[in-house]
């Protein structure tokens, strides 16, 4: 993807982690977006099994559906910001429909609307945002390669917040409240945006209807293995998307969540705090690691480093798998601590490969498509949460260790297939 050159960008001041200033406003944008939407998945499932009273298997599916609309209606939005809205508009109409559902979500009967509302407004609000982040650098920035690790890094701190304050109000106080907090948080992330959207790129819905340069041409090289990356991507999601899916059920039914001799329990949902909290600590240390090698990823390097996270993030289902052994061994609930190792190796897997698979996004990308390209890549999500879905609508029907071990070994598969992608010798002419 072509960017503008560093002179054009607004602002050059250092900010976050030495970033530009625009880095800033797009951190706190998605970190409230994400509050808004992981503090209604932190709910979802409990909320519908303990106060709609569905089973857990119709639970289980609707989640994964619902979470494969919200990442699949990415690739259309991104079309429609690339083509009609743009990006600031497309941010802002996406950014209402999901603070919009949030607030319906208080009302049982608009269960399905108010899950509509949010996917769409998902698939808006997500891909311009995520190109503007390419966008503040230009491409021989060695910055750029970071920004994403940084902007993942806001991502997950929305996620822990969530939970925490979402799902505690919805456990302990009333179901509405927490998702009228998910609400409160979307519209905080508007106010950010709109507030600071001086320090962002112009839209080049704009800088297009002033330009008079020839277009550039696709390189079908580069297309295909994005298409390839995808692909391969979605075998990573199968096993990563249970862990607000399955895993919340193993917490809240084999877990002892008991402290000081059963004073007090540890509420299901803050274990969804976990994973995010991982990354906000991890992520520094990987940036300055990378900083440190001085080297500009080329996509090679970048998909050895997706394998690589593959590998661990496989070891971290291997975890449950032990612990589904000792659970069937006992009879009794087990350590938290089995929940807590797994999601330490998952966040390490996961940093090697969502943040790193976005900046391939942006650096494969044709000019003019990077909205529709970034919508693409969030297909992967799509279609390994609805496969999540549908394999966790046969939790407690097959044994837990078979499950978890299936998990295992379709990220393992992923991991081989990104490492021969990485072999310069197997490259697409």
């Amino acid at each position: 993807m072509t960017s503008p050159s560093a002179e054009t960008l607004p602002g050059t001041k250092r900010s976050l982690f030495g970033h530009p200033p625009g880095l800033t406003i797009l951190f706190l944008t998605q970190m409230w977006a994400e509050f808004s939407y992981f503090g209604l998945q932190a709910l979802l499932v409990y909320y519908m099994t303990q106060q709609l009273g569905f089973p857990q298997a119709k639970s289980s599916m609707i989640y994964g559906i619902y979470g494969g609309a919200a990442f699949f209606s990415p690739f259309f939005g991104g079309m429609i910001a690339d083509k009609w809205l743009g990006r600031t508009r497309s941010v802002v109409i996406g950014g209402l429909l999901m603070m919009c559902g949030h607030f319906a979500m208080a009302f049982p009967g608009l269960l399905f609307p108010a899950l509509a509302l949010v996917a769409i407004g998902n698939g808006l609000f997500m891909p311009p945002l995520a190109v503007q982040v390419g966008s503040l650098y230009a491409d021989d920035d060695p910055r750029k390669a970071h920004a994403f690790s940084a902007y993942y890094m806001g991502i997950n701190l929305g996620g822990l917040l969530a939970p925490l304050v979402c799902g505690t109000l919805g456990e302990m106080v009333g179901w509405h409240w927490g998702f009228a907090a998910a609400g409160i948080g979307m519209l905080f992330g508007l106010i950010v945006y709109l507030g600071f959207r001086r320090l962002l790129p112009a839209d080049p819905r704009t800088a297009r209807a002033e330009a008079t340069a020839p277009a550039i041409p696709i390189d079908r090289r580069n297309v295909r293995l994005l298409m390839a990356i995808v692909a391969v991507v979605i075998l990573f999601r199968i096993g990563y998307e249970q862990s607000g899916n399955v895993i919340a059920l193993w917490v809240k039914d084999f877990t002892d969540r008991s402290l000081f001799g059963g004073a007090f329990t540890i509420p299901a949902t803050w274990f969804q705090a976990i994973n995010p909290l991982l990354i906000i600590v991890l992520t520094p240390l990987l940036i300055r690691h990378w900083g440190k090698r001085a080297e500009r990823a080329g996509p090679l390097v970048q998909m050895r480093r997706m394998s690589l996270g593959c590998v661990i993030a496989s070891a971290s289902m291997l975890v449950m798998v032990l612990a589904a052994m000792v659970a069937a061994r006992t009879g009794q609930p087990v350590s938290a601590w089995w929940t807590i190792v797994y999601f330490l190796l998952l966040t390490i897997g996961e940093l090697l490969v969502i943040p790193v698979g976005l900046a391939l996004v942006d650096m494969l990308s044709p000019a003019g498509f990077a909205a529709t390209a970034m919508g693409a890549w969030y297909i992967a999500k799509f279609l390994g949460s609805v496969l999540a879905g549908m394999m966790g609508s046969y939790w407690g029907d097959i044994p837990a260790t078979l499950f978890f071990a299936i998990g295992a070994a379709a990220v393992l598969v992923a991991a081989g297939i990104l490492r021969l992608m990485g072999k310069p010798a197997l490259q697409p002419a």
